[in-house]
């Protein structure tokens, strides 16, 4: 098919591809990279044999087909990636750096994280006396990362120093870019490959449509991660070689798409869920309405009530999953079965269960709560961990944020002082520095990557090209485009930039280059301006100034 044949849309897709690639210059070690296929040249892969053509058509602008040179660098440990990788032919090797931390990290499955949002006292429920009977020690928190560790996301079960080759047929990186996970490994090429380069959207599409396909990466996840991700977890750490074996394998991989029911309040309860990724939205019938209780994230268990409390088959909540998401489902008699042999699992599951019922009982008592849920789902501050929020009462519109954000970043300010509001509070447009930043997928020159101090994603605008991909994937409106006033120079790479505008991605990077806190809140004069890390933190400012 000729370019002047293909959509605009299409010939953008076909210069990012383009663009993509040649801007890391002649270091990449990518030798060719095609342009779009068509469903012929797609069926000739063992992964899309099977397909229509109308699909093929569909999948085609998130699939490539890549030639690499040998020893070259796929991906590297710690790297943030919105592609697989299926090996046509040639061999690849995958290896933990030296050096990196692989400990310390909290594990994926962690039933100690199940309150999102503290519960302030208050009359306890029936249930919850019961509870706390058997239990009568508080929720023990989690402490809050760093950086960025990789035990609890591991793709492969490997040593340090231990290299791992996968061959034709096999597929790596998928497990990292559909959970939104940092890849643990690094990837090299051994000798000369060809490799399909699948995006995430297309990853999905495959999963649905074809279920050999969807039990294929499903059976690499069983095989390199989950019994890894088992048994660093509270809740197994205590099972041995031969029980976690059985386990991994009598577990279901679920996996969700936006707004499917995982569970329905009122229907039985068959399972102890885990979550992989994505988000799981928890609510109750409150009248003639549900009431958003509760929220759970990737690390967190669902059904601890349900399973613990004697008469209580059915679910309590309904559970429904907030865009995509990918579960570990125990079945009930096998959940079952491990409390009966291993009785201090019990411990955490109560524990989790205990906050789970406060938290349902305090949303029920306090719509506003409720409706913060339902902000924080649908605007992303789940994921923030360092968001800027405003309390209106006492704000005079001074502006001072704006002009000192500026001042600090040559005359530029990095937010913008307006966005949602919830009672007394606006959560300003700024950006969250979220815990699976989507923004960082796609930069073709690594610009925007996450500091070395801890949360802080940040862009570096020298090596930033204005592609606007960033911008584009935030979700939340937080990264601008700025002219900076010149024109791109006569050597620059990619060669379509040549003599045009230059342009910048700007953004929140909490001046942690500054020397000081961030200038947004050490200069407002009312001191009303707040840079909070967690939902829970917002909703107990919300609670001091009612």
């Amino acid at each position: 098919m000729t370019e002047p044949a293909l959509g605009k849309t299409m010939l953008r897709r076909i210069e990012q591809y383009r663009d993509r690639w040649s801007s890391y210059g002649r270091t990449t070690g990518i030798v060719a990279i095609s342009d779009k296929l068509s469903a012929a040249e797609l069926r000739r892969y063992e992964l899309f044999a099977e397909l229509d053509d109308a699909f093929l058509e569909r999948l085609s602008p998130d699939v490539s087909v890549v030639s690499w040179r040998e020893q070259a660098v796929l991906f590297e440990q710690g790297t943030y990636l919105d592609l697989a990788f299926f090996v046509v032919s040639g061999e690849v090797e995958v290896y933990l750096e030296g050096g990196v931390e692989t400990t310390g990290s909290l594990p994926i499955f962690d039933p100690t994280r199940t309150s999102m949002v503290p519960v302030a006292a208050a009359a306890p429920a029936e249930h919850t006396v019961l509870l706390e009977r058997q239990l009568s020690e508080s929720r023990a928190r989690a402490p809050a990362e760093h950086r960025i560790t990789f035990l609890s996301t591991m793709d492969f079960d490997l040593a340090p120093g231990v290299a791992a080759r996968l061959g034709a047929g096999e597929i790596l990186g998928e497990i990292g870019a559909m959970s939104g996970w940092p890849q643990s490994v690094t990837a090299r090429t051994v000798t000369p490959c060809e490799l399909l380069q699948i995006r995430v959207p297309a990853l999905r599409l495959l999963k649905r449509r074809s279920p050999a396909l969807k039990k294929r990466l499903d059976e690499l996840y069983r095989q390199r991660a989950l019994a890894v991700q088992l048994k660093s977890t509270p809740l197994f750490r205590q099972l041995d070689e031969a029980a976690l074996e059985r386990l991994k394998e009598r577990v279901e991989l679920v996996s969700c798409e936006p707004g499917e029911i995982v569970a329905r309040e009122g229907e039985p309860a068959a399972a102890l869920y885990l979550v992989r990724s994505g988000f799981v939205k928890l609510s109750q019938r409150f009248g003639e309405d549900d009431l958003v209780v509760s929220y759970l994230s990737k690390g967190m268990t669902l059904g601890e009530v349900e399973l613990l409390i004697d008469g209580l088959s059915c679910w309590e909540t309904t559970a429904s999953s907030v865009e995509y998401a990918e579960l570990v489902a125990i079945p009930s008699a096998v959940a079952g079965e491990l409390l009966a042999s291993s009785p201090e699992l019990e411990e955490p599951l109560w524990r989790s269960a205990v906050a789970r019922l406060k938290e349902a009982g305090a949303s029920r008592r306090d719509v506003g709560r409720a409706e913060l849920n339902q902000l924080a789902l649908d605007r992303g501050l789940v994921q923030g961990n360092s968001m800027l929020v405003i309390d209106l009462d006492h704000c005079t519109r001074c502006d001072d944020c704006v002009r000192a954000c500026a001042a600090t970043h040559g005359g530029r300010p990095r937010f913008v002082r307006e966005g949602e509001k919830i009672d007394n509070l606006l959560i300003a447009r700024s950006c969250y520095h979220c815990r699976d930043p989507v923004c960082l997928v796609g930069c073709p020159t690594g610009a925007i990557h996450r500091a070395g101090v801890g949360a802080v994603v940040e862009i570096d605008d020298e090596i930033c090209i204005g592609c606007a991909t960033c911008a584009n994937h935030c979700p939340y409106g937080a990264i601008v485009m700025h002219d900076v006033g010149e024109a791109w120079p006569a050597d620059m790479v990619p060669t379509g930039l040549r003599g045009q505008p230059r342009r910048v991605a700007s953004k929140c990077d909490l001046c942690h280059e500054s020397g000081h806190d961030p200038a947004c809140v050490s200069n407002c004069p009312q001191g009303c301006a707040y840079r909070l890390g967690s939902v829970a933190e917002i909703q107990a400012l919300r609670r001091e100034e009612e």
